[in-house]
């Protein structure tokens, strides 16, 4: 038995066939020489009076037809590129026959290309006065209703196309995600770094505590991972010579979906040789600070309904200062059972003392970070939960690192990277033994031991969570919101 369509793309589907029954393309190959919306708007707009004709003024633009209202002989229609959309104005009795033809065969959701002069009704409204038109692709699938667009979530990630289409605020999200990659391309650029590409399929991960997805090769008959990092084949290159490299990857990391975490993700990774994580904090807070400003105009900007200050000097808080501060414990003179009871009592759920580093990072985590709205820098993390970062200069407790925060969300990491080949083997092997216990920790890469053998450069490495940063200056509550298509449950 065949399923029935649906009434209304059983109706488009028909108007398809009459189409090609009447002997109309209703879909060619191409529309040559159109004009870009926003551009013929911004030209002429402004200097026309209502009911100002300019014949002379002629265009061809094509897009999607998103609304259509007859009245009596005359139509008007709004037709929608990527730029911006305008009204059409049409005498159907003025259309040559076969495009007359077309032109009572349309619908809303049809892709159309029109030849007309630029005109204002008598109303004032911008218009184009139609004098060709052209189907250039039937659409079956009918739009969502034209006032509301897409309001179902679940609708709006799994099918972005239709959020496109309808909603112009989605569209400008996406345009501006992609102009703050250009700016951060620019300022990097501009300061002589080089955009390198390393490797999605690693033999081996690395470069931070993640839980990889996994894949096999045929013809090698090897295991690989996804990347979490391209941290510890940036620094190969680091070694190789090259003293100021960055790359803007995918990595993808086999944990939960929520709010702030995506499977699959942008990250930023920028390596300068001769630097340290003193200078690149100074560094990273002018990157984000000149991002806000040329994004939103202000280095101020309006975040879910409260400001964020993203201009320098940000705050600075160490992981120490911060346990004090909001769990109201000293982590130099507290003992191990005070740290572990600590952090059960304070909402944690560990079954025994842990390494002290780690139980005093999971105090700063439970109490420090819900407090960190404006712009701040997290620093010197102790030393168990950073094999890849130098020891700090003044406390071998800890180590040289940073991360940034803002809007109670971790944007970033940079550390003062670790280039001492003995220590960095005993750090690796350390988190190697802790493999049964813990699965993000980081691996032993045998390969990388050997590049850093051969001398790596004192170094400044800093890593920016595109998406994070996205989220921010959009002001988009959730990540699946800033990302075209979301990873998500696969539906029945």
């Amino acid at each position: 038995m065949s399923i029935q369509e649906n009434p209304l793309r059983a109706e488009k589907r028909k108007k398809l066939h009459a189409l090609r029954e009447k002997g109309i393309n209703p879909y060619p190959y191409s529309f040559e020489n159109k004009t870009a919306i926003a551009e013929i708007v911004e030209k002429h707009a402004a200097g026309l009076q209502a009911g100002e004709k300019k014949p002379e003024s002629t265009y061809r633009i094509a897009g999607r037809l998103m609304t259509l209202r007859a009245m009596g002989k005359a139509c008007f229609f709004n037709v929608q590129d990527q730029t911006a959309s305008v009204q059409v104005y049409v005498k159907t009795e003025e259309l040559p026959e076969q495009e007359r033809a077309a032109f009572e065969l349309v619908d809303l959701g049809d892709i159309v290309g029109v030849e007309g002069y630029v005109f204002k009704s008598q109303k004032g409204e911008f218009s184009i006065y139609l004098k060709s038109f052209q189907i250039l692709t039937k659409s079956i699938e009918p739009l969502p209703e034209k006032f509301h667009g897409v309001q179902d979530v679940e609708i709006k990630y799994r099918h972005r196309h239709l959020d496109l289409m309808t909603d112009a605020d989605s569209r400008k999200v996406f345009q501006t995600r992609s102009k703050i990659i250009s700016e951060i391309r620019r300022f990097l650029d501009d300061r002589g770094f080089m955009e390198v590409e390393t490797p999605t399929l690693q033999p081996i991960y690395g470069g931070a505590a993640a839980t990889p997805f996994t894949t096999h090769h045929k013809a090698l008959d090897m295991k690989l991972y996804m990347r979490i990092s391209p941290e510890l084949y940036l620094k190969r290159l680091l070694v190789g010579g090259f003293e100021k490299v960055y790359e803007i990857s995918k990595n993808f990391r086999n944990e939960g979906i929520d709010r702030t975490h995506n499977p699959e993700f942008s990250l930023l990774e920028f390596y300068e040789a001769y630097t340290d994580y003193n200078y690149q904090m100074n560094q990273f807070e002018e990157l984000v600070s000149q991002l806000a400003l040329k994004i939103t105009g202000s280095m101020k900007v309006s975040y879910q309904g409260k400001e964020i200050d993203f201009t320098p000097p940000w705050r600075r808080l160490t992981v120490h200062d911060g346990v004090r501060e909001y769990a109201k414990i000293d982590p130099d003179k507290a003992t191990d059972q005070e740290l572990f009871e600590a952090v059960n009592k304070l909402g944690g759920h560990m079954e025994a003392p842990e390494k002290r580093g780690k139980m005093i990072m999971e105090l700063f985590e439970l109490t420090a970070e819900q407090h960190l709205w404006q712009p701040t820098f997290v620093m010197d993390h102790p030393k168990e939960i950073s094999p890849l970062t130098k020891i700090h200069r003044k406390d071998d407790r800890l180590v040289e690192r940073f991360e940034p925060f803002a809007a109670y969300m971790e944007i970033g990491n940079s550390y003062s990277e670790l280039n001492d080949p003995e220590d960095q083997t005993a750090r690796l092997k350390e988190q190697e033994a802790e493999r049964g216990k813990d699965e993000e920790s980081h691996p032993m890469d045998e390969d990388f031991l050997l590049a850093i053998d051969s001398g790596m450069p004192p170094t400044g490495g800093v890593g920016l969570g595109i998406e994070r940063i996205v989220m921010i200056l959009t002001d988009r509550p959730s990540i699946r919101d800033i990302i075209f298509f979301p990873t998500m449950r696969i539906t029945k």
